[in-house]
């Protein structure tokens, strides 16, 4: 049995109108990625694929096409006739994740500064109206200790610096790479200092991309996101579990690495 939900719109005539069914695999595929890297499921956690089959009321069949494309992303381990668990972080990932995020964020940011700089003066508020607003949002989520909507005003404004580029698939790209960023991110939330200087660091994109000046809010986000690879290393140590300690998945023997295992 394969479950799907509807989405509806209303069209001209008023009436709801079916735009597309999303298979049960996406749907449960999305669930599991987003406690994936919400740290929900932690690093190493046992998946069972019958409890989630159960969970959303499934056969096991969409189940498995879910968990295969999670493997294909590099967010679950799976090994024949012994589990399959959430993958632990890998470091070399989030290099690779963080030269395609340079790059694409650099560019982004850069022609969304040269888009406000072609603007006239009057008409520039609008533009940059939904940045400053995501910014106010996330200083207030650090007041309040929100660190849920924190992480989740972030991830608006890059978005939104993408979308105000005129390139909004970029962020697309960068959600669908940055997956083990994201998991060491949320990690460094819980750290004070940590998100008022993420705060900061927006507010001087922010300003950059209002006066129309590429260079300097190229450089702002070179700065900002410069500080992720740095990170790693203290987190590595603080959080041991959760880290990849080698890329092979499996010893010479091609058993199993050692399990520090958590169920689901």
């Amino acid at each position: 049995m394969d479950v799907t939900r509807k989405v509806s719109a209303k069209g001209a005539s008023g009436r709801a109108e079916n735009v597309r069914a999303i298979p049960a695999s996406a749907r449960i595929h999305e669930a599991l990625r987003e406690q994936i890297i919400a740290m929900a499921l932690t690093p190493g956690a046992a998946l069972q694929e019958k409890q989630i089959a159960l969970a959303y009321g499934v056969s096991r069949t969409p189940v498995r096409e879910a968990i295969l494309k999670l493997a294909d992303e590099r967010l679950v381990d799976i090994f024949p006739q012994y589990g399959t668990f959430v993958s632990r972080i890998s470091v070399p990932s989030v290099r690779d994740a963080m030269v395609i995020r340079q790059s694409l964020e650099r560019t982004a940011v850069r022609e969304a500064a040269l888009k406000v700089a072609g603007t006239p003066e009057k008409a520039r508020k609008a533009l940059l109206a939904d940045l400053r607003e995501l910014v106010a949002r996330q200083r207030s989520a650090h007041r309040a200790g929100d660190l849920a909507a924190f992480h989740a005003a972030d991830e608006a404004f890059h978005q939104a610096i993408a979308e105000l580029a005129g390139h909004p698939n970029i962020w697309r790209v960068i959600r669908q790479e940055k997956a083990h960023v994201d998991r060491c991110r949320l990690l460094t939330l819980p750290a004070v200092d940590r998100r008022a200087s993420v705060i900061a660091e927006h507010a001087a994109i922010l300003e950059a991309i209002a006066a129309g000046e590429a260079d300097a809010a190229e450089a702002a986000v070179a700065a900002h996101l410069g500080r992720v690879i740095p990170s790693v290393a203290g987190l590595v140590e603080t959080y041991p579990d959760y880290f990849a300690e080698t890329e092979i998945l499996a010893d010479a023997a091609g058993d199993p690495p050692a399990p520090r295992i958590r169920t689901l």
